[in-house]
């Protein structure tokens, strides 16, 4: 009969350039302990982020199999990991969509029985060891050589890794900040001796929403999600901790296109337009008003043409690069590409009806859902956060991302959408805070246009 173990596998991975140079890392720990019982890094040469996460999470379930190779069945392997995209498509409450990340799901979901591993996300500071092995793959990477385990001190580097790990709480729901938030506001009232706090009080039940015009609508959110969800970040002053500066996103719209004036759906599925002449002048504007402020260290841009050429204005001021990030990118609209809101009644009247009533539907012809571009924008937002932590970032970006981003930050209905307002070249501002929490500073500011 085999011995019943436990262990903990926490995972990592990374990409400087996202595609760049990548490597991963993964430690197993016992859980009564803290102590680690074996390490992983690689240097895997050029791939994204999500590809490095999943070859981190591999090597963690490999090695933790290794280490108890007759336990079978009664290994129980905890992962934590600071990617949601991993955690939340391994725990099934995400599809996977891409191909290159199906492949490495399967193998990582083949190495023990599903039964077997739970997956927990965690803060990016919370993961210290496992991103410090990382990291070490990658430096080894640039000097040509491979990591050994020998000259790692990834350990030392995560002196907290050295102490019991408590059972996992439950977790929040996709795009849900919820769970994460409660579990640093337990941990941050039990190091005071002060009792959690309890939740706000839940929003009264919303109206039916109005039709979203083309390249207004932005995703509701899953079910079970919200301010009414139990464990919802607290609000308001009180006595809440110093959690030091947020990540600060400044969301800019793009600037106009030939297809903007006429309320045209315009995706990522369609002809990607560059600006009009209007919009380019837009761009100038927002860009003199950013650099004016003074407050914007980095920039990260929606993949398409549009948005680069607005971010591009904006580098050009503040000397600096553009990141592009892919989970930036507008819904792909498919067929409707192109038509106003009449057209696409007009032609495919049922399937706008249906569209319109459930975040689960895709345009036809096979484009995004709701549900699905809130899936990936709520990841794109926490890979951002994570990365530039305490830091002030201008996200170039497009009417479904910008509105999401929002909504998902007052944790509002998803009704909200349909009566927010997002103008060109407007500039709205999120705030996001080391437990979760996130402000609302600003909504559709167009001032610099005037």
């Amino acid at each position: 009969m085999s011995v019943a173990r436990q262990v903990v596998v926490e995972a990592d991975g990374g990409s400087r350039g996202n595609p760049g140079p990548a490597g991963y890392g993964a430690v197993v720990i016992d859980p009564a302990t803290g102590e680690p019982l074996a390490e992983a890094a690689e240097y895997i040469g050029v791939a994204t982020n999500n590809v490095a996460e999943y070859r981190g999470l591999i090597a963690g379930l490999e090695a933790a199999k290794a280490l108890f190779p007759d336990a079978g069945d009664a290994l129980r392997v905890h992962v934590r990991m600071d990617s949601k995209l991993v955690v939340e498509q391994m725990s099934g409450r995400w599809k996977i969509k891409h191909p290159d990340m199906k492949p490495l799901a399967a193998r990582a979901a083949a190495i023990l029985p599903p039964s077997s591993v739970t997956y927990e996300w965690i803060p990016r500071a919370q993961n210290k060891h496992a991103d410090r092995l990382a990291n070490e793959a990658m430096d080894a990477g640039r000097d040509g050589r491979q990591w050994e385990a020998s000259a790692s001190t990834a350990a030392l580097d995560a002196p907290s890794a050295r102490t019991p790990i408590a059972s996992p709480p439950v977790q929040g729901p996709p795009g849900d900040q919820a769970a994460g938030a409660a579990k640093a506001r337990a941990a941050l009232a039990a190091a005071r001796g002060a009792a959690t706090p309890e939740g706000l009080f839940p929003l009264p039940e919303a109206a039916v929403p109005e039709p979203a015009a083309p390249e207004t609508a932005a995703a509701p959110e899953a079910a079970g999600s919200g301010p009414e969800a139990a464990g919802a970040p607290q609000t308001g002053w009180g006595a809440a901790p110093d959690l030091g500066a947020p990540a600060t996103l400044v969301l800019l719209r793009h600037g106009e296109t030939a297809l903007t004036p006429e309320k045209r759906f315009s995706g990522s599925g369609g002809t990607d337009p560059e600006l009009s002449a209007t919009g380019r002048g837009q761009a100038e504007r927002a860009a003199e008003h950013i650099a004016a402020l003074g407050a914007v260290q980095d920039i990260v841009s929606s993949p398409l043409r549009r948005c680069r050429e607005t971010a591009a204005a904006v580098a050009a001021r503040l000397g600096l690069d553009v990141r592009i990030d892919e989970g930036l990118r507008e819904t792909d609209f498919g067929a409707w590409e192109g038509l106003t809101f009449t057209e696409v009644r007009e032609r495919y009247g049922d399937d706008l009806t249906a569209w319109l009533a459930s975040p689960d539907t895709a345009p036809t012809g096979g484009g995004e859902s709701f549900a699905e571009v809130t899936e990936r924008v709520a990841a794109a937002r926490d890979r951002i956060v994570a990365r530039y932590a305490g830091r002030t970032v201008l996200l170039v970006t497009h009417v479904t991302p910008i509105k999401t981003l929002v909504r998902l930050a007052l944790g509002a209905p998803p009704e909200s959408l349909f009566r927010m307002e997002l103008s060109a070249a407007s500039i709205s501002t999120v705030a996001h805070y080391g437990d979760g929490n996130a402000s609302v500073r600003l909504l559709n500011d167009t001032s610099h246009l005037r």
